[in-house]
């Protein structure tokens, strides 16, 4: 059979390679308008969706997206803007309020095409009214901290935002909208994708608080009032300045596990999806994943091996220690340490997007000798994991992956291999 190490890194890399813009976002274009065609974007994959759509649109078009910094392609119409990632900067600030000001004017006849995905809640940065950029900046902070799920963290961006929860298709009226997504979070909710910009949104004000209370989030000064109040609220669906609007998902967590299924399929062992969508503290997930392998591998339930365990979704990370941490390196070490050196079991945790936490770094393997190496190499497993430092400790291993920039971003993808029943 395949050696394992080899099999993991097969899947993720057909993960990535299925959720690339060139491959499956010329398919959802629509026809040229009467007007102009005005491309509008963030995210990690905005530049290469526009490189993709100057590749297949057949009529003039001019625009701006903002990209995270190394994350830039070559495109001779749409401007690419560069900024910071999980932490927005005045780069991006910037960026958006000269996007505010491009969609100002547009007409009837006109077309905007929004290009959309992951890491757009950061890079399309634009502080509501009485906020800075500092106070966006600390409540981001605080929030990628806290342990807060992606869906809560943008229900909180999008309340303190000028340009998301559809604020940005608001702008646009009364142009015509078609927003192309690549979905990096648990649900394939567009709302929450970059924070929904050009999409309805159904959380409140309420919600936002409710949340920010919950994780004990300082909030900017008279913040707190005007949500009580109701204010800075979010556009509602049926807001008559989104009819006609369209939203594409051009590709999403799921296509990249069924990507991954077939090469497991290919090299003899029969796929698992567990499924695309799994969330919970990093630490604990791992725990149950490793139960689940450990069942397979030693009772051949639920599942017999030789097979592949496959998963996605969006895990998060309660900061109490100060160690190079990310969420899928915490989830991984996690598994590693209950899986205890289970024979016959090899693991990948990794970020599609090449960037675990703010580390270039998109995760890691572990293998039935993790531990024992460790041990060895004066990293003791439960000591790395107390202190959120998966990326010093599997570093320390030789066991990263680092794949650069892919360009894209569907998500967490896990995969545990299981080559047989071992008692």
């Amino acid at each position: 059979m395949t050696d394992p190490r080899q099999l993991l890194r097969a899947m993720f890399d057909a993960a990535v390679a299925a959720a690339q813009p060139d491959l499956c976002l010329a398919q959802h274009l629509p026809q040229p308008p009467k007007g102009r065609t005005l491309v509008i974007g963030a995210g990690k994959a905005s530049a290469s969706m526009a490189k993709a759509l100057e590749a297949a649109w057949p009529g003039p078009l001019e625009g701006l997206v903002i990209t995270r910094y190394g994350y830039q392609e070559d495109c001779q119409r749409i401007e690419i803007v560069q900024a910071a990632h999980p932490v927005p900067d005045a780069a991006g600030l910037q960026a958006t309020q000269r996007m505010m000001a491009m969609v100002q004017g547009l007409t009837a006849d006109d077309l905007v095409i929004a290009l959309v995905s992951g890491g757009g809640s950061s890079l399309l940065v634009a502080p509501g009214e009485g906020l800075t950029l500092a106070d966006k900046q600390a409540v981001n902070s605080a929030l990628l901290a806290s342990g807060a799920t992606i869906s809560e963290m943008n229900c909180v961006r999008r309340h303190l935002s000028a340009i998301k929860g559809g604020r940005l298709a608001a702008a646009c009226h009364p142009a015509r909208v078609v927003t192309l997504l690549i979905s990096d979070v648990p649900g394939d909710g567009a709302q929450d994708i970059a924070s929904g910009p050009t999409v309805a949104d159904a959380t409140t004000c309420a919600d936002a608080l409710a949340i920010a209370d919950r994780y004990q989030i300082s909030l900017p000064a008279g913040v707190r009032e005007q949500w009580q109040q109701g204010q800075r609220e979010t556009l509602k669906p049926g807001d008559t300045r989104l009819a006609g609007h369209a939203v594409h998902f051009i590709t999403t967590p799921q296509m990249a596990l069924e990507a991954a299924a077939q090469v497991a399929r290919d090299a003899g062992y029969v796929p698992y999806i567990l499924g695309d969508s799994i969330e919970g503290e990093a630490r604990d997930v791992g725990k149950v994943l490793a139960g689940i392998a450990l069942q397979a591998a030693r009772r051949g339930q639920p599942f017999a091996g030789p097979c592949v365990l496959l998963s996605g979704g969006e895990t998060t990370v309660t900061l109490r220690g100060k160690g190079r941490g990310g969420r899928n390196v915490e989830c991984l070490l996690s598994m590693a340490i209950a899986l205890d050196g289970q024979p016959g079991v090899h693991a990948m945790a990794c970020d599609t997007d090449g960037v675990d936490g703010v580390e270039e770094i998109a995760g890691a393997i572990i293998t039935p000798d993790t531990l024992a190496r460790a041990w060895a190499a004066g990293r003791p497993p439960r000591i790395s994991l107390d202190n959120n430092d998966g990326h010093g400790f599997f570093q320390a291993l030789g066991d990263s992956v680092i794949t650069g920039p892919t360009r894209t971003n569907v998500n967490d993808f896990r995969a545990i291999v299981v080559d047989g029943r071992v008692g």
